[in-house]
């Protein structure tokens, strides 16, 4: 009776041991808590960063930094405006690029 006491312990705890990479929090986390529906001037941004949707958040995120305080905004990408600020930008950089 020992011994299988022993062999069930062992063969629980390999068991258990299997699901170290399963992640026990399934909580959306995306950056972008508000999201903005308003223009942005593009001669007013100092960085734009698109996030695409991944496991952890379910939506793309574009997250706008402005020159002069250093404001982060969250834009909303399916906004026509923010399409359009978009367009704008990918043109400028495909401009200065050789």
């Amino acid at each position: 009776m020992n011994q299988t006491a022993v062999l069930i312990c062992c063969l629980i705890f390999l068991t258990l041991s299997g699901v170290q990479g399963v992640p026990l929090s399934r909580t959306v986390r995306c950056t972008c808590i508000s999201i903005s529906n308003q223009p942005v001037n593009p001669r007013s941004l100092e960085k734009l960063e698109i996030i695409p949707a991944s496991q952890f958040c379910p939506r793309v995120e574009i997250i706008a930094t402005m020159k002069k305080k250093g404001e982060k905004r969250c834009l909303n990408p399916e906004s026509k405006a923010i399409k359009n600020l978009l367009k704008a930008v990918s043109k400028e950089r495909s401009k200065r690029s050789p």
